[in-house]
């Protein structure tokens, strides 16, 4: 199954971009995934194909119209019915490995790129079925680059692209911490020495040492994945007890 990406944008010259080259330009070229990035302006009525507008109510900046973006989702939901719609926001929910995973199990995504001030709220009221996520706290000049990360993110996991199927599974975030630390050649660099552990040859050790430093980063650098990740590791007592009575 090729995964497909939507990407209504003002910039199509933007896609595939990056994804054109390495690992996702590779599986590009093998038919693992495919890119149509459909120009907004299309979508527009007048001879000067407008899409933008100034703010009810006064303000800095300019607005993409309703009318316009809803034709260009309505659109891309003709041609791809069953791809899901996400609109790159900063107002949107920040999106998650575990989100990424489910999208990149499915046939593919539409992607919608914001630009200006942003959307006309209308179209969300409008339009249910968009979903708003946000790369991060920060602001861009615009959507393409979070849709690019967007895709990429999903582009890696497709079967394939990063050869072992195990290849990320101990990467940040999929195992709710942040990766351990890597080391490699020389093992002696500006008298910085490869953990001893490393080179120990035991697995078992190896391993141990892995866990306690992700946690450990973890609990230092983000302690709102660690509290994430100390409360799914709490069973509740209500839980145990049910299961002794099973």
């Amino acid at each position: 199954m090729t995964f497909h990406a939507q990407i209504l944008t003002l910039y199509p010259e933007m896609f595939p971009g990056p994804l054109g080259i390495s690992l996702a330009g590779r599986a590009l070229e093998e038919g693992k995934w495919s890119c149509a990035p459909l120009q907004i302006r299309d979508f527009a009525t007048d001879k000067h194909r407008t899409v933008d507008d100034t703010p009810a109510g006064g303000g800095a900046g300019m607005v993409l119209r309703a009318d316009i973006l809803a034709a260009s989702v309505d659109n891309a939901s003709a041609a791809q019915p069953e791809l899901p719609i996400l609109a790159m926001t900063p107002r949107g929910t920040p999106i998650t490995q575990s989100r990424i995973r489910a999208l990149a199990a499915g046939s593919g995504v539409t992607v919608l790129c914001g630009r200006f001030e942003g959307f006309d709220e209308r179209l969300f009221d409008a339009r249910p079925e968009i979903e708003q996520v946000s790369m991060g706290d920060i602001i861009l000049s615009g959507g393409e680059i979070g849709a690019l990360m967007l895709l990429d993110a999903c582009i890696r996991l497709l079967p394939g692209v990063m050869g072992g199927a195990s290849s990320g599974d101990e990467e940040s975030f999929e195992q709710g911490l942040l990766e351990y630390p890597h080391y490699t050649r020389p093992n002696d660099w500006e008298g910085h020495m490869i953990p001893e552990v490393l080179r120990s040859g035991d697995h078992a050790k190896i391993a141990a040492w892995r866990k306690h430093q992700a946690e450990e980063i973890t609990r230092l650098s983000r302690p709102d994945l660690w509290g994430r990740y100390k409360d799914a590791r709490v069973q509740p007592a209500s839980d145990v007890r049910q299961k002794n009575k099973d």
